[in-house]
């Protein structure tokens, strides 16, 4: 039997879960360690129970999905409202060598991801969810191609099978990120650069260097600001919504969200090169912050973990293969490319973190190690640029050229 919940209920079912999962974050120190987020945290506990109740009775829960839509694109819709292009000038060549390797690691992990997946006797597409979908993309781009990939595709599960991906990548990328540096340091005898070595990248007092390196530092916001972000969101929407509609059946036809996205790179640096406005960064974060927790608390309760018992197997062995993908591209390829030095080292930890997890990992395997060893401005410039919107740019388009080439 089939229980509906509308979108009141779903979304107080939705709030109730980030309730959970703040209280669960916040007594449990593994959960801390490993900067699971909360949606998640909470989410697989009301997977759980669902599918014990499902187990038990054989009932089954749906929920309302245009509301879990419209806060997909929202998240999106703020990534691009993110992308100022001018910081590519502050990070300098060493953002735009970055830049270019975690472009080849995405290629190469999409390619472990459908090759494995290929021998092993599964659909390419799972092997691009266990993929750049979920690992370099994290939670919200594995909901969102998820559903492209089950309503398009007929991927039985791939919500289901990305948020499970996304979530070993937040433990392990966790996990491998500061042994990795804490080696590179002691093998090549690392220290501490030069205050004046760091390229004189600058680090003032609204830079993104202190806001990330005090992530718990609280920021103002009006209700004049609130409503004008608020615009800003509805006319990405709009964009996202009509070319949508006008790109169908064509050769630019792109998922929703992509175009949200693209459709906030467009509207940001328009409105700051041409019109000369001053975009509000705090509140388009934090819209698009809130937003991603309430699309993953929905996804997480629509999560229907049965579905993934014939996959479980050859599943971790995908998994396992981007592991040590990972550590040795961080290793050889990160570390050397980025100048073999300290800030390399450090920037190895945090491509760990958002290559196999999300951006908040890759900031706290870099804090790991500059807690020890001395402060990185460089890797803490470059990293919160690179995993916040431009990796997000590059993988929408990697992701859609597997899709059609293999779809």
């Amino acid at each position: 039997m089939d229980f509906t919940l509308n979108a009141y209920y779903t979304l107080i079912s939705a709030v109730i879960i980030l309730l959970i999962g703040q209280y669960l974050v916040k007594k449990i120190r593994f959960l801390q360690d490993f900067n699971i987020p909360e949606p998640v945290a909470g989410g697989l506990v009301a997977a759980i129970i669902l599918f014990a109740i499902h187990a038990l009775t054989g009932y089954q829960f749906n929920f309302h999905k245009d509301l879990q839509t419209a806060f997909m694109l929202i998240f999106f819709a703020s990534i691009g409202l993110s992308a100022n292009f001018a910081k590519l000038k502050a990070g300098g060549k060493g953002l735009v060598v970055f830049l270019a390797i975690i472009a080849v690691f995405i290629l190469v992990q999409d390619v472990v991801g459908i090759g494995l997946a290929t021998a092993l006797g599964l659909d390419p597409l799972i092997g691009l969810i266990a993929g750049s979908i979920t690992l370099v993309g994290g939670h919200g781009t594995a909901g969102a191609w998820g559903q492209v990939l089950e309503q398009k595709y007929g991927i039985q599960g791939a919500v289901t099978l990305g948020i499970a991906c996304a979530t070993f990548g937040l433990v392990i990328g966790g996990l491998i990120g500061g042994p990795l540096a804490r080696s590179l340091i002691a093998r090549h005898h690392l220290h501490l650069p030069a205050p004046q070595a760091n390229n004189n990248l600058p680090v003032t007092e609204n830079s993104d260097v202190l806001n990330f390196e005090q992530p718990q530092k609280e920021r103002l916001i009006t209700a004049t600001s609130a409503v004008e972000t608020l615009a800003l969101f509805a006319a990405c929407l709009a964009f996202a919504d009509y070319m949508t509609i006008i790109a169908k059946g064509t050769v630019f036809e792109l998922p929703t969200f992509v175009w949200a996205l693209g459709g906030g790179v467009i509207i940001r640096n328009a409105l700051e090169y041409i019109f000369r406005v001053d975009m509000f960064d705090r509140a388009i974060d934090v819209f698009g912050s809130a937003s991603l927790s309430l699309f993953l608390a929905m996804a997480l309760l629509s999560l229907k973990l049965w579905e993934l018992a014939g996959l479980a197997a050859p599943l971790m062995v995908i998994l396992a293969a981007q592991t040590v993908v990972m550590a040795l591209y961080a290793y050889f390829v990160t570390f050397y490319g980025m100048g073999r030095d300290y800030d390399a080292a450090v920037l190895a930890a945090g491509h760990c973190g958002f290559g196999m997890g999300a951006t908040p990992t890759a900031v706290a395997n870099m804090q790991a190690i500059t807690n020890k060893y001395g402060p990185s401005h460089k890797a803490f410039l470059i990293v919160p640029m690179v995993g916040a919107f431009f990796i997000d740019l590059i993988n929408a388009g990697v992701i859609q050229v597997f899709i059609k080439f293999i779809g």
